[in-house]
């Protein structure tokens, strides 16, 4: 009689102790998923991903085409800080369970094909304006609601700790413009 007594607490142990872990899996699962972001977090850092895939693709046809040594300079740091701030945003996003994309949006690509087009001074003047001025204008408002309105605190603080280089990219390109429609 023993041994049948015996057999069914044994399996409820074997059963609560199944089920505790069951439990404790849901539940860090469950922690794993609170880490990812939606909404604007996550517009965010997609949106970001494709300001900096941009940067880098029209950067990287800047050194091989312009002949002007400011252009290839700025470009050069553009493909260097871009894709390092890149590599980072990629790490974080991961860790939010965000797929960030590794090519421009469809619009950047078409500015992007426009640029690639031209040459000489336009191409320099045409990249300075669109791609140093206006991209980094545009993205440095993205960067700066992100460093105050993101939900995410580590989202935010990737936002609040970018801008300032992001900034320095707007005031170089601004000073890169001014000397290239300075050239005739």
């Amino acid at each position: 009689m023993q041994l049948q007594t015996t057999a069914p607490t044994s399996l409820r142990r074997v059963a609560g102790a199944a089920a505790i872990c069951i439990a404790g899996l849901a539940l860090a699962a469950g922690a794993v998923h609170a880490q990812s972001v939606k909404g604007k977090d996550k517009s965010f850092l997609v949106n970001a991903a494709e300001a900096g895939n941009a940067e880098v693709a029209a950067s990287k046809i800047a050194v091989e085409k312009t002949q002007n040594p400011d252009v290839k300079k700025f470009a050069q740091k553009m493909i260097d800080e871009h894709t390092k701030v890149g590599a980072d945003l990629k790490q974080l996003a991961s860790t939010k369970d965000v797929s960030v994309p590794s090519e421009p949006s469809v619009a950047q690509r078409g500015k992007i094909a426009i640029l690639d087009k031209l040459s000489g001074t336009t191409f320099d003047k045409r990249y300075a304006s669109m791609i140093g001025v206006t991209a980094h204008k545009d993205t440095v408002k993205l960067f700066q609601k992100a460093s105050t309105s993101a939900q995410d605190a580590d989202v935010r603080n990737f936002a609040v700790k970018t801008l300032p280089d992001l900034q320095e990219h707007l005031q170089m390109a601004n000073d890169l413009k001014t000397k290239v429609d300075a050239v005739k």
